[in-house]
């Protein structure tokens, strides 16, 4: 093989015009989202008081493979991809490892991740739906700032509800929001009924990321021009971050390569979602057969000691019960760095694929060994990356070292959905030997899992 660049560009006409809607390919589709009002399968006019009408459509449809990219959105994108496919020769070098690994980074815009690709999509579809208003949450920060930029541009006003926890954590998330134009709030709030509730609890919790979404939607249900938008977890989302796996895969043909080994970490699935999409739909359909890796932080196993059944995405429970592996809407992580990582459910589509096999392995660390790598990678490749993207580069770093040891040259592709320029104060307790590693006990999880929502007919797990 000829010498790959450090930095494979495509070009601005080479970005993707239409996203891809792996559901199409799926084999089996997951169970439908319930309505907890009535105990049936959601329809779409459910979920139409609380989302724009255009992504309601784009969360049911199952049938259509490529779905156009409007212009405005193309348009928005040009500003800041298509985003660069790296290879990680120093990082191989460090490793004396026989593996090629590349890493996709998305952290070359203001967010500083892979937020912003849904988040002017969701910002267009409300602006063209007449919605003067947008409510989210955000976890570390990522995606409140990546939908307030897109807000900016939309003309759109937003309100913010921030994990209260990162809220403290990283200080400078609010500047950079409210830069924006946007309001941030931390979660929990006396601005909601469910965030008065969760204070009266528990008046001194760090809050999590289904608090946050309660509280985001209880204000956006209450005017009619106002919509409430999601980051991560549902169908739509993953739909729009399917630019990340299709312009990694036409990079990687541009050098002659495939990935033996997909890797990305795993809070809600956008991210990992994204970037393993149409690997994902090669797999289904036969044509490759890629070995796909989640990571996840130990401190919240999601797929690796949750329960696949119906629950609430939310903690307050107004949302619809979707069916995906959950440690239960009342479970409260510990506060770890990973901000955006510390979520109890996890995206039914990418549920689906892990109950069925098809995404192959899911694997939870503990973060200070996820910064341990964070470190030795930022030190060969100069980027800092985000905690919640160096789950991924743990796992390509372990993915490498074993290469070394059985003298496999595989080709490993993980997503660098971020940067971690905000969060510093997570380096500095590394460097300082103060961040401490936290496990949730068999207890913990049992008593959070006991109170999952009883549907009737429907099996315990899905």
């Amino acid at each position: 093989m000829n010498h790959v660049p450090y930095r494979i560009y495509l070009n601005e006409q080479e970005i993707p015009r239409q996203w891809y809607n792996l559901r199409a390919d799926m084999k089996e589709h997951h169970a439908p989202y319930i309505n907890p009002a009535t105990m049936k399968p959601a329809e779409l006019e459910d979920l139409l008081p609380v989302f724009s009408r255009e992504v309601c459509l784009q969360e049911m449809d199952t049938e259509h493979r490529f779905i156009d990219i409007p212009e405005e959105i193309m348009e928005y994108y040009k500003m800041y991809r298509p985003s660069p496919l790296c290879r990680a020769y120093n990082l191989e070098k460090e490793l004396n490892t026989p593996a090629r690994i590349y890493y996709k980074f998305e952290g070359n815009n203001t967010s500083g991740s892979h937020k912003l690709n849904t988040a002017v999509a969701q910002a267009y579809y409300a602006k063209q739906q007449g919605m003067k208003r947008l409510t989210t949450e955000t976890g570390a920060g990522q995606w409140g700032t990546a939908l307030a930029m897109a807000c900016a541009h939309f003309d759109l006003e937003l309100t913010v509800y921030m994990v209260k926890i990162s809220y403290e954590q990283k200080p400078y998330r609010k500047a950079v929001i409210e830069t924006f134009g946007a309001d941030i709030i931390p979660s929990p709030s006396t601005t909601t009924e469910i965030g008065r509730k969760m204070l009266a609890d528990d008046p001194n919790g760090g809050g999590s990321l289904g608090t946050a979404i309660s509280e985001a939607i209880e204000l956006s249900v209450k005017s009619e021009d106002c919509r409430y938008t999601l980051g991560s977890v549902l169908n739509h989302v993953l739909l729009h971050q399917s630019v990340i796996g299709l312009e990694s895969k036409l990079a990687m043909e541009k050098i002659g390569e495939y990935p033996d080994i997909v890797i990305g970490c795993a809070g809600g699935g956008s991210n990992m979602g994204g970037l393993m999409s149409v690997f994902m739909g090669d797999k289904l359909n036969g044509t490759r057969n890629p070995y796909f890796i989640a990571v996840e932080p130990a401190s919240c196993p999601t797929l690796t000691r949750g329960r696949y059944a119906y629950d609430f995405c939310d903690t307050g429970r107004i949302t619809p019960l979707a069916p995906m592996y959950t440690l239960g809407c009342d479970f409260r992580p510990s506060a770890i760095h990973a901000g955006g990582l510390r979520y109890h459910g996890m995206s039914p589509t990418l549920s689906k694929l892990y109950h069925d096999g098809y995404l192959n392995e899911a694997r939870a660390v503990g973060q200070k060994s996820v910064f341990e790598a964070a470190t030795l990678f930022s030190r060969c490749e100069t980027i800092l990356p985000a905690p919640e993207s160096s789950h991924a580069i743990r796992a390509a770093i372990d993915e490498a070292i074993k290469c070394r040891e059985t003298g496999e040259a595989k080709t490993i592709l993980f997503g660098l959905s971020g940067t971690g320029y905000f969060d510093m104060s997570a380096y500095m307790q590394y460097q300082n030997d103060e961040m401490v590693d936290y496990t949730p006990t068999d207890e913990e999880l049992a008593r959070s899992l006991a109170a999952l929502p009883v549907i009737p007919g429907v099996q315990e797990t899905v």
